[in-house]
């Protein structure tokens, strides 16, 4: 059986490094043949462990890609615009984690168990959206195929590891310069984010919301095939390592009942109910870290609006949000030419 020729470029990073362990974790279904790791910079020349083995990360250049089926890019906008359709045209299927290529018309925005249809066969490049469209969308998805939607308002809670490993190891700074009674200025946000909510989640924009918040609305809609789709966002930082949570107010064309938005959310692949609040059993953050699986719960109907349910929804912002998406675009691939 032909296995998958794969290369990960931005390999060391956060996101790298989780799709070479979703790699690890999911090889019974992308089993894996020749690996390459790349990276630009200083990373080059480090060493990695995949599959219980070392590579050598390799310097990133535009022979990072013969005779692969997949190239991963966890990498910077301007990275995955030079270098990724370089690796279509050596033949890779392209999958981007960056923001790039994301709203371009031609270029699919993915999440496999939604909108696998918006794959063909002369698809060479594909983006994976943002960490918190990603848990959105799932949850999403099964009320909009049962009555649709029209309107949703979301509020999310995102971890620090969203920006990287310098924000994580800025979190840990501060906790600990708090823990000493010692002053320490921010160190990866304008404010300091060690027992803090920011109200912000990348740049602010002319009309008052953030990038975040505008990746959000734009890329639900294309994913959900909505364009029109009414939809807010406001998103928030808090001191949590990993896995992002939301809260998700969703207006429905039609009314449903709480236990019956459980029942379709459940019949979701790639989502898990868990809502017995009595037993106090809830999604956390905690619980969401290091699964592929978008953990749904608190799902209620609005006292006031028959037609409106409440939900909130947390996942692994480096796992599903990132890297399983990611590798489960491959997979599809794969599985289909076989």
């Amino acid at each position: 059986m032909r296995k998958a020729n794969v290369v990960i470029a931005g390999a060391p990073g956060l996101v790298g490094l989780q799709i070479a362990r979703v790699l690890e974790d999911h090889r019974d279904l992308l089993p894996l043949g020749k690996v390459r790791l790349v990276a630009s910079g200083r990373s080059a020349g480090q060493e990695l462990s995949l599959l219980g083995r070392a590579y050598p990360v390799e310097a990133l250049g535009e022979d990072a890609f013969e005779d692969m089926d997949f190239a991963f890019f966890a990498t910077p906008n301007d990275v995955s615009a030079k270098y990724a359709p370089i690796a279509a045209a050596a033949g890779a299927v392209a999958i981007d984690k960056s923001s790039f290529f994301r709203m371009q018309e031609e270029i699919p925005l993915v999440v496999p168990e939604v909108n696998p249809g918006a794959i063909t066969s002369q698809t060479k490049i594909i983006a994976s959206p943002n960490c918190s469209t990603i848990q959105l969308v799932m949850a999403l998805a099964p009320l909009e195929r049962a009555v649709g939607i029209e309107r949703v308002l979301v509020s999310t809670y995102q971890s620090v590891s969203g920006s990287g490993r310098e924000a994580l190891e800025g979190l840990e700074a501060e906790a600990q310069a708090y823990a000493g009674g010692e002053e320490i200025p921010p160190q990866a946000y304008a404010q300091p984010i060690h027992m803090n909510v920011l109200a912000q989640c990348d740049s602010f924009l002319p009309d008052g919301f953030t990038k975040e918040e505008r990746k959000l609305r734009l890329e639900t809609r294309k994913i959900l095939s909505r364009p029109s789709l009414r939809i807010a966002a406001t998103a928030a930082r808090v001191p949590v390592r990993i896995s992002h949570s939301e809260a998700v107010t969703v207006e429905l064309r039609h009314p449903l009942k709480a236990d019956e938005a459980r029942r379709l959310l459940a019949a979701q692949p790639g989502v898990r109910v868990v809502d017995d609040p009595d037993q106090g059993l809830y999604p956390t953050a905690r619980m969401a870290e290091g699964i592929d699986d978008v953990l749904v719960g608190r799902v209620r109907e609005d006292p006031d609006e028959p037609s409106v349910l409440h939900l909130f929804v947390v996942a692994d912002n480096l796992r599903k949000g990132a890297a399983t998406n990611a590798v489960q675009i491959a997979e599809a691939i794969w599985q289909s030419r076989q």
